[in-house]
């Protein structure tokens, strides 16, 4: 199992923007320091919480000041953006990170990122446009033949190249044929999951889904798979956790109770999940009233918290509920203080993680085509 992170991020509106996005990159420094295999970094426009409307730039920075970590966008929502620019900043990114990059594409879900843009989320079309961005996109790399790409959303028109002065479009990805892609999903039937089975991309499982939600999430996967004749891999699959962890489970429970992470539930998550009906997924009954959620409950009932010991035991019996999976990401929030966040994730990357060197899903078989 390998151990990655994955930050909207989390910052409460109203306090000093360039002291919190600085210090999301030291964040980055520092799990990069620690080992961490990856992180993702999330695309908002309009979530004052979650604060980072152009990933690329932050990663761009991020490459520049870290050795190891692969950076990933989580995610870039395709009907924010023309594919033709899209195309272009992606692939220099990718040049820029010398094959440290991960591609992660959605279909968003903040309302009022889609009013801006004019797409009708209830009728689910941002899950259409996602397919089509990324077709447009990976056509543009891979054969931008000139004439005209049209649909809904965008149009496109690729001219004549003119080769007197070398006028085409010629940017392609530095890995090949284009950086791993990973597709987002929460819900418990994820359309965006069934599209990651049938491509074989990487499936992130974000938020902190239930266990019998995230078995839905496989299930999505195994779904798109079928119709394309793939065999998923569940080493491939990514979920995320709320995790925090200290030299005993009484301090580790005490102080996530304290902390910025609680802060963020109650202030922001639970609402934004009880506002949009959308905290089943968060409840390991559905049938469970909205009033039981709160953060000491969630430390109960999904929250990964406590001593290496437990906390070790409470990864492997999420793996053994789930069936497996190839990426554990820890969600991000702000490092304040930053000696207990440190010490956190220094407990799980130095102590927890070795004694899991077992959790690796084996790859599936190829399959003939």
């Amino acid at each position: 199992m390998q151990l990655g992170y994955f930050a909207m991020p989390l910052h409460p509106p109203g306090g000093d923007y360039t002291e919190a996005i600085h210090e999301d990159l030291d964040t980055i420094v520092r799990i990069d320091e620690l080992g961490f295999h990856e992180a993702w970094v999330g695309e908002h426009f309009t979530a004052e919480w979650e604060p980072i409307p152009a990933p690329e730039l932050f990663i761009a920075m991020a490459l520049a000041r870290t050795k190891s970590i692969i950076l990933g966008t989580g995610v870039t929502v395709l009907v924010n953006h023309n594919p033709f620019h899209l195309a272009h900043r992606i692939a220099l990114l990718d040049h820029l990170a010398k094959g440290r990059f991960y591609w992660g594409v959605g279909s968003g879900a903040n309302p009022l990122d889609f009013l801006a843009v004019g797409v009708d989320a209830a009728s689910g079309e941002q899950r259409e446009a996602m397919r089509v961005g990324v077709d447009m996109v990976l056509k543009l790399w891979d054969d931008p033949a000139p004439g005209v790409y049209e649909s809904k959303w965008w149009r496109i028109e690729i001219g004549e190249p003119i080769e007197e002065v070398s006028l085409r479009v010629y940017m392609k990805p530095y890995q090949k044929p284009h950086p791993p892609i990973a597709v987002a999903g929460t819900s418990e039937r994820s359309p965006t999951l069934i599209q990651a089975g049938e491509r074989g991309w990487m499936p992130l499982s974000i938020g902190i889904t239930q266990p019998w939600v995230l078995r839905k999430h496989w299930e999505a996967v195994e779904e798109g798979a079928r119709k394309a004749g793939r065999t998923p891999d569940r080493a491939q699959w990514r979920i995320c956790r709320e995790m925090y962890v200290a030299d005993t489970t009484e301090q580790a429970r005490a102080e996530v109770l304290q902390s910025t992470l609680a802060r963020d539930y109650r202030e922001y998550f639970i609402t934004f999940l009880k506002l949009y009906n959308f905290t089943t997924v968060i409840k390991p009954d559905p049938s469970m009233p909205d009033e039981i959620l709160t953060p000491e409950f969630l430390l109960d009932n999904g929250w990964i918290v406590g001593s290496p010991d437990d906390v070790e035991q409470q990864i492997r019996k999420l793996y053994d509920e789930v069936g497996g999976f190839g990426v554990l990401m820890p969600m991000a929030h702000e490092w304040k203080p930053w000696d207990k966040w440190d010490r956190s994730m220094t407990l799980l990357a130095e102590e927890v993680m070795p004694r899991l060197a077992d959790l690796m899903p084996e790859s599936p078989p190829a399959v003939a085509r």
